[in-house]
């Protein structure tokens, strides 16, 4: 029977996202995984992933906003702009004071254009922008608009920098880091980075692969994951009558008259089935739009 979770895993230094991914397929016995948001292969942190027919969820996540800590080190850029690339130049005196640098970080704060790091995902005409850079083929990327909600400064210790960030969708915190460095003349990349929160999922509710691995060992793994009504928490619940669940299984519109307001609705079999997520068509009706039974 098809496993259908959402759990959050506190992703390990050095593993890609689809690492993670693999390693959870072979645990959980479930071939449909996906997550929600990549973290580069240097960073640890939340991670989201979703199971079975909760992954067809993943289209309500992609603008998500994720928050960020970690520790800028100043002095030397990287062509990758963090601590996995190679040095741009010799390093320079790092003689900036903690108000100095909060003073750069704050100019960006709010909606600014950013360019993406040479060594990305970001697709040109097609073909991921690192696989270029790793050719030595010129990589033609152009800003993109993103927000900074928050960039927090709260320490300076010799070079590094340690910083907390709440950034939208897209946000790259490497170029974050490259743009603060070039700002202070100086140079900079990002040294560490954990991310603590994706959207409404936190670092508090993660765990790790192995003690994943020991719930799924255990079969105590529903402990782990997020109830599905604490899942997308800006569309409120409802739990639909064994006619209307007849009704979605075909997919036909269902009414909803104590839904009359919201533009979307999570329809619930029991307390913890999750078995569709429903648009309002008009008054009350809703029709669903994606049906996860």
């Amino acid at each position: 029977m098809p496993l259908n979770a959402l759990i959050v895993v506190d992703k390990p230094a050095a593993w890609t996202s689809h690492d993670v991914v693999a390693k959870a397929r072979r645990i959980l016995g479930e071939r449909s995984v996906g997550h929600l948001g990549t973290l580069d292969p240097m960073a640890t942190g939340v991670l989201p992933l979703v199971t079975g027919q909760l992954t067809r969820l993943s289209q309500f996540y992609t603008a998500s906003a994720k928050a960020y800590e970690g520790a800028i080190r100043l002095g030397v850029a990287t062509d990758t702009y963090d601590c996995d690339g190679e040095a741009m130049g010799t390093a320079q005196d790092v003689q900036v004071t903690l108000e100095e640098v909060r003073s750069a970080a704050s100019g960006f704060v709010g909606r600014i254009q950013q360019m993406p790091p040479p060594f990305s995902a970001k697709k040109i005409q097609g073909v991921p922008a690192y696989k270029l850079a790793r050719r030595k083929q010129e990589v033609d990327l152009r800003p993109v608009e993103v927000e900074i909600q928050e960039f927090t400064i709260y320490g300076l210790k010799g070079e590094l920098v340690e910083f907390q960030c709440r950034v939208s969708s897209g946000t790259y915190v490497r170029s974050l880091a490259h743009e603060l460095g070039q700002k202070l003349g100086i140079g900079a990349h990002l040294a560490t980075l954990r991310r603590t929160a994706v959207a409404e999922f936190t670092l508090e509710q993660s765990y790790t692969l192995e003690q994943i691995a020991e719930a799924a060992a255990e079969g105590c793994l529903q402990q782990l994951c997020i109830h599905p009504r604490l899942i997308l928490p800006q569309i409120p619940c409802v739990t639909a009558t064994e006619e209307d669940l007849g009704k979605i299984r075909h997919g036909r519109a269902v009414n909803l008259p104590e839904l009359s307001r919201s533009p979307w609705v999570k329809v619930f079999a029991g307390q913890a089935e999750l078995v569709c997520v429903a648009s309002r068509v008009a008054g009350t009706l809703f029709h669903p739009k994606v049906v996860l039974m």
